[in-house]
């Protein structure tokens, strides 16, 4: 069965910017993992995880920008099955 990647249902993603975010973002960021790396020039912060669709994923890209982060990367992962129970 073919799956396509769609704006209305949930996928991980993988995403960069350039800076160091704390740990405390997480929540604030749609509960995404965050880590940071410190790279010789300068610090790069990924954050990974589950996004509920589309609308979120830009929702988090906007509260970044807001933030004054730089945009280095973003990395669709793989489209999830809605959990079940919730619908």
């Amino acid at each position: 069965m073919e799956h396509r990647l769609t704006r209305d249902k949930p996928a991980a993603y993988r995403i960069q910017i350039q800076g160091h975010l704390g740990q405390h973002w997480a929540d604030y960021l749609g509960g995404l993992s965050i880590s940071v790396s410190d790279e010789p020039d300068r610090a790069v912060t990924t954050l990974s995880g589950q996004v509920m669709d589309q609308a979120a994923l830009f929702g988090i890209l906007n509260s970044l920008y807001d933030l004054g982060f730089p945009l280095l990367y973003v990395e669709y992962l793989a489209q999830l099955s809605p959990q079940k129970g919730g619908e």
